[in-house]
């Protein structure tokens, strides 16, 4: 409930004040879309099996939660990029940052966010659910996600195994490496401000955003790209919902908390 309230109060703000219609609020309030829909995947379902104790799901059921919750993680993975991206123009190049982060712009790097991957993201699941599961059918995970599949597969999964590491350098590294470079650039332009406040202000515009990302690719990459030696379904159990809960709940505390402009808007939404 708080995931819908908190995020689905973000996208009304960025909708409807005036103060906040700007790119990076647009990206705000898509990204807190993205977060409701990301979280719909799994949360549900594990309420559901919580509250009947019917813990089953059937081979199909888990290779489509399987299929949109990489989509979506892959959606998230390159909306956090273009974030950082529309940091980094209205930091290091203030004077063409209407030129360049137009509406176009904006739309063109949204749709790319949503759309990329997703012919990998389903080869990938098929790749998976093609694999032989001859033994146990007891899913050791909160919900069905690739370590746990790998370790139910009969056979050699080492093909499987690198085209995970493959999908995750690619779609999740690579826009990783993307958000490094732009607050490289970023904190270099803010440490060489001549005023304190100046450089105060342009961090905060950021620090939000930074959090999000740790809290998100810090789990996600001890998930999925740790050796397999390394295996803990426990440990798996808590970083998955770390990445798929947890951020989506703390995502507008995260926003509203350290973002003054946020919350003038959310009062005047409460007020009126």
């Amino acid at each position: 409930m708080s995931i819908l309230i908190g995020n689905g109060l973000i996208i009304i703000i960025t909708k409807v004040d005036a103060g906040l219609q700007t790119p990076m609020y647009f990206f705000l309030g898509n990204f807190s879309f993205l977060e409701i829909c990301y979280t719909s995947v799994t949360l549900p379902r594990m309420l559901s099996n919580l509250w009947t104790q019917k813990r089953n799901i059937s081979f199909v059921a888990c290779s489509i939660q399987l299929c949109f919750l990489l989509i979506l993680g892959n959606s998230e993975c390159f909306l956090l990029g273009g974030m950082a991206y529309d940091r980094y123009v209205a930091i290091c190049k203030p004077l063409y940052y209407p030129v360049i982060m137009n509406t176009k712009m904006c739309l063109q790097l949204l749709i790319g966010s949503w759309i990329a991957g997703i012919p990998v993201q389903i080869a990938l699941t098929y790749q998976i659910f093609s694999l032989p599961f001859c033994g146990s059918n007891e899913l050791n995970h909160v919900f069905c996600d690739i370590p746990p599949l790998l370790k139910l597969a009969c056979g050699d999964t080492s093909i499987n195994e690198l085209s995970v590491y493959a999908d995750a350098l690619l779609f999740a590294l690579v826009p990783f490496l993307l958000i490094v470079g732009s607050y490289v650039k970023i904190i270099t332009t803010i440490v060489k401000l001549p005023s304190v406040t100046g450089r105060y202000k342009a961090f905060s515009t950021c620090s939000s955003h930074l959090i999000v990302v740790a809290l998100f690719y810090g789990s996600g990459i001890i998930m999925y790209l740790r050796p397999k030696s390394s295996y803990s379904a426990r440990t798996d159990k808590v970083f998955s919902l770390f990445y798929t809960i947890v951020t989506p709940v703390f995502n507008p505390l995260i926003y509203s908390l350290r973002n003054k402009d946020v919350i003038v808007a959310l009062r005047n939404l409460l007020t009126k």
